[in-house]
């Protein structure tokens, strides 16, 4: 038997820096294939048990299949049409915004000059022309921004195809990666990373739905209380922008901020707001995302943070989107792969003294009740030091 070839490190480093390039190549020059498809997985395992349920009750899978997509093109319809409501009745405030800013920097300038002895700087009233010249130039814009942007996303017409085929051949797609991947699965190994990736996705987007039904609520009642006009548009908007962890919340309460402080008449309104919407994302960070969505795809802050930077780098608001569950499927992959299993530890949640423990305890207990139970090399995990 020949010797295997070792590589020295910079061999093994310069194959695997050219392997990435070549990567994120692929996925910059195939993003508008690419993009939609991931799009309609994620549909498609949303409709799953729509499709399943409806196929318990004797309906032919085809059938099954164009019912369901045939709900989920009618339940974002509205949501697209709700957004685009909404956002005409906003534009219809850009006038009294324009005056509202005037103000304020008339009222800045009577400041400088009354306190501190100077005249407005042209600069500063620059600044207000060209503030109020952004706002007048791309109210009407916005508009139509939006609703192509959310027709492109989710009313381009390969995704219902796409998410159709999905649905129609899934048990045929499921055999192929077994059969792909046949060599590796005398244990099980593949029909269980399959599994899981399908439960990851189906954990991930069903209860990120359910917490952005909440923050709906919670947003829009809490501005509505403190009497902000538009408080279901920006209830609506800072809930949806909580897919997209650490920024998505800081994005979404800057807008209604911003608003309050423009249009009222008192700084008590946006510091109300900054208030309630810290309060609120309390409650989901540590209360609603762990009880709803679970801990499946927890990935740590430092990965998480730059796989939004680098997917918005690469695809924009879409990669901001896709990137987080997709480090979560790979971080699976990694687990039960054992040679990628430091990556996958790389790539996981930050574990507490306490998790760790606890883990190892129930280890303990798993061995006493299960003394035959061996690990992937076949002795004793307490043998393995």
């Amino acid at each position: 038997m020949p010797d295997v070839i070792r590589l020295p490190w910079y061999a093994k480093l310069t194959t695997i820096m050219a392997g990435f390039t070549l990567f994120i190549v692929i996925l910059v020059q195939a993003r508008s294939i690419l993009i939609p498809f991931l799009f309609s997985v994620f549909f498609a395992i949303l409709l799953l048990p729509l499709a399943s349920f409806l196929e318990d009750k004797r309906i032919h899978r085809v059938f099954s299949s164009l019912i369901s997509v045939f709900i989920g093109i009618v339940v974002l319809a509205f949501v697209i049409l709700f957004f685009y409501n909404q956002i005409v009745r906003f534009t219809q405030d850009i006038g009294m915004i324009e005056r509202r800013i005037k103000e304020i920097f008339d009222q800045f300038s009577g400041f400088v000059n009354f306190y501190l002895g100077l005249e407005p700087d042209a600069q500063l009233e620059s600044a207000r022309d060209t503030i109020v010249t952004f706002l007048r130039d791309n109210a009407q814009p916005l508009t139509r921004g939006v609703l192509t942007a959310a027709t492109t996303i989710t009313m381009f017409f390969l995704v219902p195809i796409y998410v159709f085929l999905l649905l129609l051949y899934r048990d045929f797609l499921h055999h192929f990666f077994l059969l792909a991947f046949a060599a590796n699965n005398d244990d099980g190994k593949v029909e269980h990373i399959l599994n899981k990736i399908r439960d990851i996705l189906l954990n991930y987007i069903t209860g990120m739905f359910m917490v952005i039904g909440i923050l709906v609520i919670l947003n829009s009642a809490a501005l509505l209380i403190i009497g902000v006009d538009h408080a279901l548009f920006f209830g609506v908007f800072a809930a949806m922008l909580n897919v997209i962890p650490f920024l998505g919340p800081i994005i979404g309460s800057i807008l209604p901020i911003v608003y309050a402080a423009l249009t009222m008449d008192s700084l008590w309104y946006p510091v109300a707001i900054l208030a309630t919407f810290y309060v609120i994302q309390l409650f989901e960070s540590n209360f609603f995302r762990p009880l709803i969505v679970g801990h499946k795809v927890s990935v740590n802050p430092l990965v998480a943070l730059l796989a939004i930077f680098v997917g918005g780098k690469i695809w924009g608001l879409a990669g901001m989107i896709l990137f987080i569950p997709g480090i979560a499927i790979l971080k699976e992959i990694c687990d039960q792969i054992e040679s990628l299993q430091p990556y996958g530890y790389l790539l996981g949640k930050v574990k507490t003294k306490e998790e760790i423990e606890q883990e190892f305890l129930s280890g303990k207990l798993g061995r006493l009740a299960h003394p035959h139970m061996k690990d992937n090399k076949g002795k004793d995990p307490k043998d393995q030091g």
